[in-house]
């Protein structure tokens, strides 16, 4: 049940607080993907030296309050429909500015017509707010607090990672990649392949399949709530998702492209419906720093 807030001022206190917790604090499923993926990579690697850098970066920065990348990256909120006139995108733009003005967050709007930065972080789109249905049959990420459905999900998704999404439009000769779920296959693939060790490796893939280019990438970036040891309820999909990360961890590209066994934490796949002459692949692309969180208000 949503609380009675005393004042909008609390309210937009708490999303501040949210914002610099979702920075600061990796998730306790990507820091645990990190650990086992740490225990694969033979001493004395690049893959493991990396990977030791990276959780003590995850370490000093939970410690500290401290941003975990310095590319505090795109915010996007996704929120319960039932809140819509209480969480608004006013209220969303102050916690932001002011999370923004406490050094949660660096300066990382650009207007993208002048160049110049927006020092707040906030305007017209910025940051990103989608209002959802919430399910919690549909396997997305638990609220950080007591679990069960969430009010707020925070997605914080770095420029470096944001450049290695792809959308694939189906059927694809090059690939060899028809209208089924083996062309979806090829075409992920071929997304890794393409990223490399760019978008600081390992990463986590969001995936959907069909829906138009917009939705497609937001059913995504839904996909990235997920927690990463779930599976996915639909049969086809789960074997398609365990699949596609064995293939990939495979592939020898490993952390930041140096080699290893892990090349990706997680791969999550979900699908929305399509026009008969439209079949689009969308894959997001998160990088290790897996910034996202869910709260009940």
């Amino acid at each position: 049940m949503v609380k009675n807030w005393k004042s909008s001022n609390a309210l937009v206190d708490r999303i501040a607080r949210f914002v610099q917790e979702t920075s600061s604090s990796l998730p306790d499923d990507a820091e645990q993907a990190l650990r086992k993926a740490l225990r694969r990579e033979a001493k004395g690697s690049s893959a493991r030296m990396v990977l030791e850098t990276i959780l003590r970066n995850v370490e000093l920065a939970r410690a500290a309050g401290t941003p975990v990348c310095q590319d505090t990256g795109t915010l996007t909120f996704f929120v319960s429909e039932q809140l819509r006139h209480r969480v608004t995108p006013a209220v969303i733009g102050e916690a932001v500015a002011r999370a923004t003005a406490n050094g949660w967050l660096r300066r990382n709007t650009i207007d993208s017509v002048t160049g110049r930065s927006i020092d707040s972080n906030v305007c017209a789109g910025a940051p990103v707010v989608h209002y959802v249905e919430v399910k919690s049959e549909e396997g997305r990420v638990k609220s950080e607090e007591g679990g069960g459905d969430w009010d707020v999900s925070l997605l914080m998704k770095g420029g470096g990672s944001e450049n290695m999404s792809r959308q694939f439009s189906l059927p694809d000769a090059s690939m060899g990649a028809g209208r089924d779920l083996e062309g979806v296959r090829r075409a992920v693939l071929t997304a890794v392949q393409q990223a490399q060790g760019y978008g600081c490796a390992p990463g986590i893939l969001g995936v959907c399949i069909g829906g138009d280019r917009a939705s497609g990438y937001e059913e995504a970036k839904l996909q990235l709530l997920r927690n990463l040891a779930d599976t996915n309820p639909d049969p086809a999909l789960a074997r398609l998702e365990r699949r596609i990360l064995r293939e990939a961890n495979s592939l020898g590209i490993g952390p930041m492209g140096l080699g290893g066994k892990t090349t990706l934490l997680a791969v999550k796949i979900g699908a929305r419906p399509r026009v008969p002459a439209s079949f689009f692949v969308t894959v997001a692309y998160l990088c290790w720093a897996a910034r996202r969180r869910s709260i009940m208000l």
